[in-house]
């Protein structure tokens, strides 16, 4: 498993995206940077982060051999991948944030950003970025935002948190490549931040209402319970969870 180190860099994603355009990469490379510049999040959101106290990567997979109708199956893996091993070093009360931040309890300490690669009309490859927020203590204006230490009282190392991570990951992505998506489903699912308990949404309008998080499609939208019984089917950019 090839392990690029950075010390400073705009983006791990973007590091990643040129590389593959120039020459071939072998699957599960890493790029890890000390410092990203413009650290990239979900829906366009900026990830900050000190330098040298976070684990910050991207991962070239290649899907091209995976049979992968819906893409949201790589997040799912991925997400798994990360609280599986999150939960070997103890964290607590670790929970999957629909799509996949990552929380310990009700704080959030890591985000991924999926980025796929499209070859003749199919994902031929997924570039997968990761900020885990490890020895920061201090997150200036994120209320919602912790980290392993602040959590845990300790010093983490961010090499143990890699190698168990991309482990991980190889292990989630076999079960891809096996077909297990009925039970990948299923174990995502049983850790969905929220799930069957009374939450509070907004909408894309800003309009506020409550419901009950049920299930997920395989396309990744979620299954929502709201007034007079009616469950709907919301995308990622229709609704957000207020916590």
């Amino acid at each position: 498993m090839p392990i690029i180190k950075l010390d400073a860099i705009d983006s791990t994603n973007t590091f990643l995206k040129e590389m593959i355009g120039s020459q071939l990469v072998e699957n599960f490379t890493v790029v890890t940077a000390k410092y990203q510049t413009k650290g990239k999040g979900q829906m366009g959101a900026i990830w900050t982060s000190e330098a040298s106290k976070n684990l910050m990567f991207s991962t070239f997979v290649d899907i091209s051999k995976l049979e992968i109708e819906y893409p949201f199956y790589i997040s799912m893996a991925t997400a798994l991948a990360l609280r599986h091993s999150l939960n070997a070093f103890l964290i607590p009360q670790l929970y999957i944030k629909w799509p996949n931040d990552i929380l310990s309890q009700n704080k959030k300490i890591c985000g991924v950003l999926i980025e796929n690669v499209m070859k003749q009309g199919g994902i031929n490859a997924s570039i997968i970025g990761i900020g885990l927020n490890v020895n920061q203590t201090e997150f200036e204006k994120l209320p919602n935002a912790s980290s392993l230490k602040t959590i845990m009282g300790r010093t983490f190392n961010l090499d143990e948190l890699l190698d168990s991570i991309i482990l991980n990951m190889k292990r989630y992505f076999l079960k891809l490549e096996n077909g297990d998506l009925k039970a990948l489903k299923s174990e995502y699912e049983s850790f969905l931040f929220r799930k069957d308990k009374p939450s509070t949404f907004k909408d894309d309008k800003g309009n506020l209402f409550s419901g009950y998080i049920k299930s997920i499609q395989d396309s990744g939208d979620l299954q929502v319970l709201i007034e007079d019984n009616v469950t709907k089917s919301f995308a990622l950019k229709d609704i957000t969870l207020m916590y």
